[in-house]
């Protein structure tokens, strides 16, 4: 019946949402040879016939309101189902929250992405759907990999939108790579989808990008899209380079990259972390100030009871504030530029 279904329609986001909380496993065969396996509610796995190197995990919807990833990464299933897509590669898809995506808002009790690498068990152990999501899509995404594991290139890009908008409309965060080297080509395979700025990581921690990276070696990354909207206000014409790019990705079709240009990148790096440590905790700039806006020194950012936080470097700049965080959680990165010309490979 679901194998009937999804290969007449491949609205595998509407079996998702009718069914949030769970799917029956099943597997079928598409007329291609590719091997379909439905894992669970918005978890779907595609095995080709024959298949190139690389194992890929696309990711959307852990936060339930960012929609155009959800659009983007349900148009390619729908695609690889009905056959207009023949894949060359491995590749799983997780859409992420499916009862916030049915609720239209960012989560329904927690944060998914802060429950990653194991937190999920953490202040209180498995409590709430998120932090039983979290512990799952952990699971699947080490059932993928461990199923061939024999010299084989592991990618995962967590699709995204911000809360608010962006200097830089597309937006990437590379994970914190333990003294790992950056990769040119990843950066090159970023600027094919059109994104350009990228914020380097320089500490664990618990975001699903990251935890691909540090658990299971794969290159992985948080890739923001810009702003939130609800489903059928994205303009997807402005995600065209992304898409077709992960379409080339996906069926091996990719065109050789020119020379690296360290130049056409705006890269950062974290220099501070800001944590809501109390209920008065308070941001002192306006509520559709964007992503990487910098102020003068000493300029007040926020306070937080009698602590307060100001601008402490030049050129730092703001990014990804949200005073509405759980206590303990981090209510803002403060990034700086950031020149790694000699640390690629």
């Amino acid at each position: 019946m679901i194998a009937q279904q999804l290969c007449e329609t491949g609205d595998f986001l509407a079996l998702t949402l009718a069914n949030p909380d769970g799917l029956s496993p099943c597997h079928f065969t598409l007329e291609n040879g590719t091997e379909v396996e439905v894992w669970d509610s918005g978890v779907i796995y595609f095995q080709p016939a024959e298949f190139g190197s690389k194992d890929i995990v696309l990711s959307c919807g852990v936060h339930g309101n960012e929609t155009a990833p959800i659009e983007i990464c349900a148009a390619i299933v729908r695609d690889i189902l009905t056959g207009q897509l023949v894949l060359a590669e491995r590749l799983l898809v997780l859409i992420g929250n499916p009862p916030a995506i049915n609720l239209g808002k960012r989560e329904v009790a927690e944060n998914l992405n802060r429950l990653f690498s194991g937190h999920h068990s953490k202040g209180g152990g498995l409590i709430n759907s998120e932090r039983k999501r979290a512990r799952d899509l952990e699971q699947y995404v080490s059932r993928f990999y461990q199923q061939h594991t024999a010299a084989r290139q592991r990618a995962l890009y967590d699709l995204h939108t911000a809360i608010r908008g962006s200097r830089f409309e597309k937006f990437a965060v590379y994970p914190f790579l333990h003294g790992k080297p950056w990769q040119k080509q990843q950066l090159q395979f970023l600027a094919a989808c059109d994104v350009t700025t990228v914020l380097l990581m320089q500490t664990p921690a618990s975001t699903f990008s990251y935890y691909a990276s540090h658990t299971h070696a794969a290159t992985a990354f948080t890739i923001e899209l810009g702003k939130v909207q609800p489903f059928g206000q994205n303009d997807m014409a402005r995600f065209a380079r992304i898409d077709s790019t992960l379409r080339r990705l996906l069926t091996a079709t990719l065109a050789e990259y020119g020379p690296f240009q360290v130049e056409q990148f705006q890269l950062y790096e974290v220099f501070r972390a800001i944590n809501k440590q109390t209920q008065d905790f308070k941001l002192h700039f306006a509520d559709d100030v964007e992503n990487f806006t910098s102020y003068p020194l000493g300029t007040l950012l926020a306070t937080d009871g009698d602590i307060e936080y100001r601008v402490e470097r030049a050129g730092e700049a703001l990014i990804f504030p949200n005073a509405k965080v759980a206590i303990g959680q981090r209510a803002m990165l403060m990034v700086v530029p950031k020149d790694i010309s000699k640390q690629l490979i």
